[in-house]
């Protein structure tokens, strides 16, 4: 495991970027809080990255809003327990990209800052949750292109299994890195 990496802090580095931590609170997967501190965390590559795709989604009229980033392997051990299908949750012997640092969860917000129609909300581990999931109709259908369209704008690229989950496209070449804050444990 690496320390030697220092975290760019993405409500410090930009400002306005919209943060909802979905693992500081009780609206994920698990239904509690993992996360014992709100920071949302990311390396220094993608969010430079992350820097160009807040340009794409401006020029587009739109926003960009974070649910998660960097996570502790702590909690990605947390997530496998409430959820272990590696369709949608990577297995600790694995190590999530989030946990390298270089894997974010976003949406698109509109002008207003509301939303844009995705289909399923976050965390909703289901086929409906693919990004290429055939049965919405073409409003969402474009919402997810569009959300693919301003990641890739940074070097992002999706997953199969999630329309919110991108990461750079060398995400495996990253070593995991220690836990940068603690987390809650149930037993």
């Amino acid at each position: 495991m690496s320390d030697n990496v220092t975290l760019v802090d993405l409500a410090e580095a930009f400002p306005d970027l919209p943060i909802e931590l979905k693992y500081a609170g009780a609206d994920n997967l698990t239904g509690r809080p993992i996360y014992r501190e709100n920071r949302c965390l990311l390396h220094p590559d993608a969010a430079r990255g992350l820097t160009r795709c807040l340009l794409a989604a401006r020029l587009a009229g739109l926003s960009l809003k974070v649910f998660d980033a960097y996570r502790p392997q702590q909690a990605q051990a947390l997530l496998w327990l409430a959820c272990p299908d590696p369709q949608y949750v990577t297995s600790t012997q694995t190590g999530s990209h989030h946990s390298r640092g270089v894997a974010i969860d976003v949406t698109l917000l509109d002008a207003a800052g509301a939303a844009l129609d995705m289909g399923t909300g976050f965390d909703e581990m289901s086929e409906s949750s693919h990004p290429f999931y055939p049965d919405f109709p073409p409003e969402v259908q474009r919402n997810r292109l569009l959300l693919n369209a301003v990641m890739a704008a940074g070097g992002f690229c999706g997953i199969a299994s999630e329309w919110w989950h991108f990461e750079l496209p060398n995400a495996g070449d990253y070593p995991l890195l220690a836990d940068r804050f603690g987390c809650f444990s149930y037993d």
